[in-house]
């Protein structure tokens, strides 16, 4: 019952962004032998009773009366195997290194968060002095590095507090880094947090500080000119970074917490001129690239390999920023010196919680950027599908907005957090794809694969055949595509330009575009024509690194195209006739799969593998590549 309530008050906060981002923070219960913690790397937001690591307090407590080496990296281990130690039998995962801290307190629930109105007092200059006149009832530990120094000195100074007091404290208040809350129950705890919120809301008012970021939308030029950039700028050379856009605000200027560092470095860069130069100068003063890049009053970019990562970098970084801007009511913000942020830079601990919550699941396409159009169904969603599920991050792109944001939730919930996103497009209009492309840029900063996959069909004999029908199959097969390539070819060529490396455009035909279809001559006319356009296109942007190569599949039976009930291509086709003695869809449909020397249809499962193809190999493009079961081959 009691791992319920304490499993209850971790996801109740943890769901909240006002006291837990990117999984900070941690919780415990003990009974009499126990110790029941969160795992490292499990969101308090989403954690149950089942994830709680048990763990043998008798153990735990052998920490506070260890003579530990002096060496840090040492002493680190050594609590580390303590702690592995102490993990029962029955239990598994990783326990918190904060456990013995956990430990230290005699409450039954203790619930450790890190607010940013709790610390834009915590990272005050004057945090302290105001701490005793607000909250005169808890313990003030100035900053010591986390672990089992942390622990040690809290335990001690818990010690003295009971002396003093008759009794331990329920508030404990670390410099640069949180809060400690400990009760007897689950009401207790929300009645503590609750006053101390209240007051803190309270004390900012007073001070006239906004206790909500301070922010402006990004200006638009700024983001899509650079941000093609800073992904090769950022990246090792041999792949790229992904690069988020964020409204502008006022980074933090240096290190304030763990959790700050941890996922958005001690330092950002901030500049009114960012370049390669910049970004080589601050990894050479800072020794590493900058997950944050700064142009005041112009765009913030946050930067990771995924675009899960990059988002949490926002987060922090918002959550810096906004930390910063509290600490005006407490003197000023007070930066961690270097000792102690390098300490967090480099300690195993932390890296291991950033490398769980991230995920390690890689694939053929990871850190790549992909768009896929036309890909709220059908064929397009399982090329999506397909694309997530090697790795890269993919913009849903289609007419049908809320059928994209249907596709982008199912691959989200099969493949993972941010894996998908979805854009609106027409592709027939140019503005369109434009604004398309901007927002594939702002939220990702690039493209590294674009899948020119929608398109329409209208059947027909051509003694009947309207115009209508044909220029609104000309205009999406093949206008479309050409406007596409113009847009997608320009920011391609902006980010290939800086670090050599080579983009993919792939389109995906058709088999009727390698020989002609009777009766359907407006969509195997557009692909006949597009497949020459890949041709065109592919001699003209080698030199911008870009490779064109079209997938000329057959025919996708089960899809939308061909089985919807109402408008599919059976029921078109025999209307048409265009199936000599078909009385059914059936006929029709066994008609089509007899002509398959595979004996079935194109599944996007084959087009994705050829896809990839197109992406891994280095010396093909202008390509017409049949993925049709040997119906059709080239000649």
């Amino acid at each position: 019952m009691s791992l319920n309530i304490i499993a209850e008050l971790s996801r109740l906060y943890g769901a909240d962004p006002r006291f837990v981002l990117a999984g900070g923070g941690n919780t415990s219960y003990k009974d009499e032998k126990n110790l029941y913690i969160k795992p490292s790397g499990i969101a308090l937001a989403e954690i149950t009773e089942k994830d709680f690591v048990k763990m043998d307090r008798a153990r735990i407590r052998e920490l506070f009366t260890i003579i530990p080496p002096l060496e840090s990296k040492e002493r680190e281990s050594l609590v580390k195997r303590v702690m592995e130690i102490a993990v029962c039998p029955d239990s598994s995962g990783r326990p918190s290194v904060e456990a013995p801290l956990h430990e230290a307190m005699n409450s039954t629930f203790v619930v450790h968060l890190h607010p940013a109105l709790v610390n834009g007092m915590t990272c005050g200059k004057d945090g302290r002095e105001k701490c005793s006149e607000l909250f005169p009832d808890s313990l003030w530990i100035d900053y010591i590095d986390p672990g089992y120094s942390l622990a040690m000195y809290v335990q001690r100074e818990i010690a003295k507090f009971a002396e003093t007091k008759g009794k331990q404290p329920e508030v404990i208040f670390i410099q640069n880094h949180g809060v400690f809350v400990g009760c007897n129950s689950a009401d207790g705890i929300k009645r503590i947090y609750s006053h101390m919120m209240d007051k803190l809301m309270s004390y900012y008012d007073e001070k006239n500080v906004k206790i909500e970021l301070e922010k402006d939308i990004a200006d638009s030029k700024t983001v899509v000119e650079l941000s093609p950039k800073l992904r090769t700028w950022l990246g090792d050379g041999s792949s790229r970074m992904i690069v988020k856009s964020s409204a502008t605000m006022k980074v933090a200027e240096g290190p304030l917490t763990p959790d700050h560092i941890v996922y958005a470095k001690s330092f950002s860069l901030i500049s009114n001129k960012i370049d390669s130069a910049a970004i080589a100068k601050f990894a050479e003063q800072k020794g590493y690239k900058p997950l944050v890049v700064s142009i005041p009053e112009k765009a913030v970019f946050t930067v990771a390999r995924t675009l899960k990562d990059a988002r949490t970098v926002e987060l922090l970084a918002g959550d810096a920023a906004l930390v910063q801007q509290l600490t005006s009511a407490f003197g000023g913000p007070n930066y961690l010196l270097g000792k102690s942020y390098k300490f967090i830079e480099n300690w195993e601990v932390e890296s291991y919680r950033k490398k769980v919550a991230s995920g390690g699941n890689l694939g053929r396409l990871y850190g790549k950027i992909a768009a896929v159009t036309g890909a709220a169904q059908g064929f397009g969603l399982g090329i999506a599908e397909g694309l997530a599920a090697e790795g890269a991050v993919v913009a849903i792109a289609d007419i049908n907005l809320d059928g994209a944001q249907k596709a982008v939730d199912g691959i989200c919930a099969k493949f993972g957090k941010d894996k998908a996103f979805a854009v609106e497009v027409n592709i027939a209009r140019e503005e369109s794809v434009s604004d398309m492309l901007s927002k594939i840029v702002g939220q990702c900063g690039g493209l590294d694969l674009f899948v020119a996959n929608a398109g329409v069909l209208k059947a027909g004999p051509v003694k009947t055949f309207s115009k209508k029908d044909w220029d609104f199959v000309t205009e999406v097969n093949y206008t479309g595509y050409f406007v596409c390539v113009k847009h997608v070819s320009n920011l391609m060529s902006i980010q290939n330009a800086e670090d050599g490396l080579w983009t993919d455009i792939v389109q995906v035909n058709s088999k009727s575009g390698l020989e002609g279809s009777s009766r359907n001559a407006a969509y195997a006319g557009s692909k006949f024509g597009t497949i020459g356009m890949t041709q065109s296109f592919a001699l003209e942007l080698i030199d911008d690194k870009i490779k064109v190569n079209s997938i000329c599949p057959g025919n996708y039976f089960e899809g939308p195209l061909w089985s919807d009930p109402k408008n599919g291509l059976f029921v078109q086709y025999l209307n048409s006739g265009k199936v000599p003695g078909a009385k059914t869809i059936e006929d029709v449909k066994k008609s089509y799969e007899g002509k398959v020397p595979m004996g079935r249809g194109c599944c996007p499962e084959d087009v994705v593998k050829a896809i990839i193809y197109c992406v891994e190999q280095k010396y093909e493009t202008g390509q017409a590549i049949p993925v049709a079961g040997g119906q059709v081959m080239l000649n």
